[in-house]
């Protein structure tokens, strides 16, 4: 740096104020300043096309979902086993045998086997633990089903509760002797791009300037519900140009704002013979806060390379801060979420996360931003690898006021409320429906999120809430009196509301927009609630016609899907959860009548369990199908946490998920610290053949 001098450099404060003609320049990106960050880009492009030097991971292994049938990999008994053979199972083949196979003898194989089976499912093939443990996703799957009596189908004749409770109980105690412990396999995520959300809210916690340049971005890929998936984040060529342009124009804005230029470049020289020292350390400084994580020696002496060129074309003090900071932000260091792979030397090829690393995926997590100052810190020292620590800053973090993304970006995704802005029910039926409603029913789901993370409520309450929130004219729709004004207040429900599910926003989501839909709604909270998300409705069969007048109730109407016996098991249990919610019709208002007809919002589950109307629905749910939101919560939100579709070695993080909400109370902190402290989050692992 001694060919710099010394006058020009520091990057510290201006003397005065940005000139008008500086001011001027806000609006047109420096061209010199983007010239010389072009070939930075090229690097980054260069970069993608080889990969990171730490690796990428195949985007395939991350991006699938777990099957709910894999292949069985133990031999299979032969036919003619000899007693031998039969006296040398072990207990838990005993078992088996003993207990599942002649359930499933009676009750499954004349439709699920080998020679004919329906929906692609053969039990057959499985006769002892062995084959049960190869697929325990789908033995899984098999007790719910039993146990919802919606297997055997109701046409067939069905099991006694004794033998239900029976079987159940033995293929649980089979897939209970898979050990967790025995071998770990944290997952791999592929190398994360910034999506949309994440870059905006990085560059205003970087530089103090909330810009908002993500709007001009390509929409971010979705992969497993969520866009921070890191298999599925490509990079579009359209992209690094968009990039380039962002980062111009935040150093522009950077070396207009004293502020943000003080955030910057927080180091002042005390005399010239400091200046060049002090550049360096600013450049260091603001080069590790975007890289989030110490800066190596190459990269330090790249970015000084950067400024000795900028100086030899002979740019003033502040083109060449504008060079440096747009070649920080255009450089995958700061586009990427990069994380270390093990080495060999790693034993299993597994490796923990040093404190840089846990800082960025539990800022990520919570914040959708980089860390702040404390996570450095901690990272720095080394405290952050701990898990007490770990669990103690997520709920610090939970605390702050940026814990919003996590109603933004989780809840607006797991619960679909992006898609609010984009429903328009139809104007002839609902001419009261208006963009002010709209967001209105928006902003009471988000609320409500955001105080169970404030007050670290239970999961359960997104069940069976008695309280919302709404302003006057949501009030008005929902006929809640006394609310007056735009603000948003805390009220009561009354009976026949409780939970999101009754929320104007969720019941609009699941509807057409000339009526209600009971499959919808019912698929809705099979997906999103319970975990089971049934499969796709045979080709032959139509959909209910938008629009048209038919005669009789929507029940009646509906009757022709469950007169499809491909159709019945499945609708069964969908039409039964949209029936206790007909009460709403399609924007979320109460109502007692579906035009001339009275509303019938009656049911009965699988398996014999009566409701009549939401609230008995929503008991119902609590009582018995609690474990089961528990596990589906706890996916989604491990998934969006670490990046990834969940892989079948994860069940056992979700099953601690699970058991640890059950014994905090079902907090929302519970499931979060546990999250934060599991295997998955906190270590990584060398891509693995599936």
């Amino acid at each position: 740096m001694n060919d710099f001098p010394h006058h020009r450099l520091s990057f510290g404060r201006p003397v005065t104020g940005p000139s008008t003609a500086a001011a001027d320049r806000l609006a047109q990106p420096s061209v010199r300043c983007k010239r010389l960050a072009t070939s930075v880009l090229f690097g980054l492009a260069v970069v993608l096309a080889v990969g990171l030097a730490v690796g990428v991971s195949s985007p395939d292994a991350d991006a699938q979902e777990p099957s709910s049938q894999g292949s069985s990999t133990a031999t299979q008994q032969s036919s003619d086993a000899t007693a031998d053979q039969a006296e040398s199972r072990t207990p838990q083949t005993s078992n088996f045998v003993a207990n599942v196979a002649p359930f499933l003898a009676t009750h499954c194989l004349d439709c699920h086997s080998e020679g004919g089976a329906e929906g692609g499912v053969a039990l057959d093939k499985y006769e002892d633990s062995a084959n049960v443990q190869s697929d325990y996703e789908f033995w899984e799957k098999v007790i719910r089903l039993i146990n919802a009596h919606q297997m055997p189908p109701a046409d067939h004749p069905q099991p006694s509760a004794d033998e239900v409770a029976s079987v159940s109980s033995a293929i649980e105690a089979e897939l209970a002797t898979f050990d967790c412990g025995a071998e770990s396999h944290p997952g791999r995520v592929s190398i994360q791009r910034l999506n949309k959300a994440e870059y905006d809210n990085t560059i205003r916690d970087l530089v103090g300037l909330d810009l908002q340049l993500a709007k001009d971005f390509p929409s971010d890929d979705v992969g497993n519900g969520f866009d921070n998936i890191g298999s599925v984040l490509t990079i579009p060529p359209i992209l690094l140009e968009k990039y380039l342009d962002a980062a111009t124009v935040v150093a522009d804005r950077v070396i207009e704002n004293e502020s943000a230029r003080a955030m910057v470049f927080p180091y002042t020289p005390a005399s010239d013979e400091e200046r060049v020292e002090t550049a360096q350390r600013n450049v260091r400084s603001f080069a590790e806060r975007a890289y989030r994580r110490p800066l190596k020696e190459e990269e330090s002496d790249r970015l000084l390379q950067i400024m000795r060129l900028a100086w030899q074309r002979d740019l003033g003090e502040e083109e060449i801060l504008k060079t440096v900071v747009a070649a920080i932000l255009s450089n995958p260091n700061f586009i990427f979420r990069v994380e270390q792979d093990p080495s060999p030397e790693d034993e299993d090829g597994i490796r923990a996360l040093d404190g840089y690393e846990l800082a960025s995926r539990l800022s990520y997590f919570l914040w959708s931003s980089m860390p702040d100052q404390r996570l450095f810190e901690l990272a720095a020292s080394g405290e952050l690898t701990r898990h007490e620590v770990l669990a103690a800053e997520a709920k610090r973090m939970l605390a702050d006021p940026k814990s919003q993304a996590l109603v933004d970006n989780f809840a607006g995704q797991w619960l679909q409320l992006r898609d609010v802005s984009r429903l328009m029910p139809d104007p002839n039926k609902f001419p009261d429906f208006d963009g002010e409603l709209r967001a209105a029913m928006r902003r009471e789901t988000e609320l409500f999120f955001q105080t169970m993370i404030q007050e670290d409520r239970s999961v359960l309450e997104f069940l069976d809430a008695d309280f919302t929130f709404v302003n006057e004219r949501l009030a008005r729709h929902y006929g809640i009196p006394e609310v007056a004004g735009e603000d948003f207040q805390r009220v009561p429900l009354a009976d026949g509301r409780r939970g999101v599910l009754t929320h104007a926003s969720i019941l609009m989501l699941t509807s057409n927009p000339t009526r209600t839909s009971p499959v919808k709604r019912g698929k809705w909270i099979l997906e999103n609630i319970l975990a089971e998300p049934p499969p796709p409705p045979p080709a032959n069969v139509p959909e209910l016609e938008e629009g048209t007048e038919t005669l009789g109730t929507l029940r009646e109407q509906m009757e022709q899907h469950r007169a499809n016996e491909s159709c019945a098991v499945c609708h069964r249990t969908m039409d039964a959860l949209g029936f206790g919610l007909e009460s709403f019709d399609a924007i979320g208002a109460w109502r007692a009548k579906d035009g001339e007809f009275d509303i019938d919002t009656s049911g009965e589950l699988p398996g014999g369990r009566q409701f009549d109307g939401a609230a008995d629905l929503m008991r119902i749910l609590l009582d018995e199908k609690k474990d089961q939101f528990c596990r589906c919560l706890s996916e989604k939100m491990l998934t969006y946490a670490l990046g990834r579709g969940l892989r079948s070695y994860d069940r056992c993080t979700v099953k601690d998920c699970v058991a640890t909400l059950r014994a905090q109370d079902y907090r929302f902190s519970a499931l979060v610290t546990a999250i934060v402290t599991s295997d998955p989050f906190t270590l990584r692992e060398l891509a693995r053949e599936e």
